[in-house]
């Protein structure tokens, strides 16, 4: 099978140009409607620091002894229940719904929600632009063998069982590109760019869930709480417990050491 000249100046050139040129216009775009991050708040890092700090001491309390692990997960439990480094302790007992109607909340929230959005609409635009136009387009064939598994991949939205696995529809020539241009937008546009297409994926797929969206207010109090009854069940095990027994037992120097002292 050949494929004509034409297709690849009108159909695989032009998705490739057009997904990269809309990358750099959602990016540009991205930056104009959201514009500078906003600086954190003082307390809002210390509640950060705190729930990381108990966070620390549960997985690495094997490091201090015992009496400084009781101390510091009685000190980090009597300041979690009582709310000791909650940013509003006026508010200790308020809700979800009323950590959102926090202008600052909503603020944060909207911004999260015009990435999705920006991130969302063009894909779908485009998905759908090829999908009417260029519908069971074959564009490519690779220049390697592969094997069949790769065929459901490569041919989406062709039925043909007896084609070559080599050969590329145009949508998934779409969703190559869609992956493939991570490097070509980070040499355009830094690392932190906002045109990286697996990052859509991850959007559309949360869409749905309104309690998993990008922004949403944390309930810091409550994350206290269960941190505190984390800490409450660790159990401790000093690792330097008979360090010096063990060393010797490790290098064979305990019967020596039990002759030395018996003269």
């Amino acid at each position: 099978m050949f494929l004509d000249p034409a297709i690849r100046d009108w159909v695989l050139f032009p998705i490739t140009v057009i997904m990269v040129l809309v990358g750099v216009f959602r990016h540009q775009l991205t930056i104009l409607m959201t514009g500078e991050p906003p600086k954190p708040d003082i307390k809002d890092i210390r509640q950060g620091k705190a729930l990381m700090r108990g966070q620390l001491l549960a997985q690495n309390n094997s490091y201090i002894t015992a009496p400084a692990f009781v101390e510091r997960k009685k000190y980090l439990c009597e300041a979690y229940e009582e709310g000791k480094y909650l940013k509003n302790k006026a508010t200790k007992d308020q809700s979800a719904a009323n950590l959102m109607a926090d202008p600052k909340n909503m603020e944060v929230m909207m911004d999260g929600m015009k990435k999705q959005m920006m991130g969302i609409v063009p894909q779908t635009l485009i998905m759908g632009w090829i999908q009417f136009f260029f519908s069971g387009f074959i564009l490519i064939k690779l220049p390697f063998p592969l094997g069949v598994r790769f065929k459901q991949m490569l041919q989406s939205g062709i039925m043909t069982p007896n084609m070559d696995v080599r050969w590329v529809s145009s949508l998934s020539w779409y969703f190559i590109n869609l992956f493939g241009l991570r490097g070509v937008f980070s040499l355009i546009l830094g690392g932190e760019n906002s045109a990286d297409g697996t990052r859509d994926m991850t959007a559309m797929s949360t869409m749905g869930a309104m309690g998993q969206q990008a922004g949403q207010p944390q309930d810091y109090n409550k994350q206290f709480l269960s941190m505190k009854d984390t800490l409450s069940i660790v159990y401790h095990e000093w690792d330097l417990e008979n360090v010096e027994q063990r060393v010797f037992v490790k290098y064979g120097k305990q019967a020596r050491i039990f002759k030395s002292s018996r003269r």
